[in-house]
Formats: structure tokens, sequence, C-alpha cells
């Protein structure tokens, strides 16, 4: 079963994905202030930040002309509970064998 935080984790697995989530981290930025940190086309910030805006990770914020893209916590927080638990299950399972 694939789960919400195995497609946050598939989109986190690209750099240039995994660095905007980085800036958006501190700050709530626009897009030219993505191009101008991460030295990408705006194109390709405005197709990644779209794919991560579908997932739920961050949300758009109308301002002006410009808009500008905030960190969703909560879905980041999900995500890393999910790791969480699949390491605590591996803990506590450690020594569990299917037999052949």
């Amino acid at each position: 079963m694939i789960s919400a935080a195995t497609d946050v984790i598939k989109l986190l697995a690209d750099p240039l994905r995994a660095r905007i989530v980085q800036l958006l981290a501190g700050e709530a930025l626009c897009t030219c202030h993505l191009v101008e940190e991460t030295g990408a086309r705006q194109t390709n910030i405005s197709n990644h930040l779209r794919q991560l805006r579908e997932a739920g990770v961050v949300e758009a914020e109308p301002c002006g002309r410009f808009t500008y893209y905030r960190l969703r916590p909560e879905v980041l927080q999900a995500t890393a509970d999910h790791i969480a638990g699949l390491a605590e299950r591996a803990r506590t399972h450690s020594e569990a064998r299917r037999p052949c």
C-alpha cells in the first residue's frame, strides 16, 4: 500500500525539490527568490512548486503580482512520523525471520 508519506519521500528524492523545501523551511519565498537561491530556471522552479503544491507539501499565497510559497510543516511531520514508525518496527522485529 502506497501512503502519502511515500509520495512525499519520492518528491523529496529530487535534489532541487529538496533544496526548495529546505529554503521554504526558513521563510515564505516567491519564485524569483527560489530562482536566485538555486540558480535553476524559473520554469523548472515553477514545475517543482506545482508538484509540491499538488502533494500538499507547500501552499501558495498570492501577494500583489507575486505568489509566495510556504511550507506545510504538518505534511513533513507526518512523513517523519511514518519513517520513525518504520524504524521502530524494524527495531522491535529485528530478530523476526520468515521461514523458508
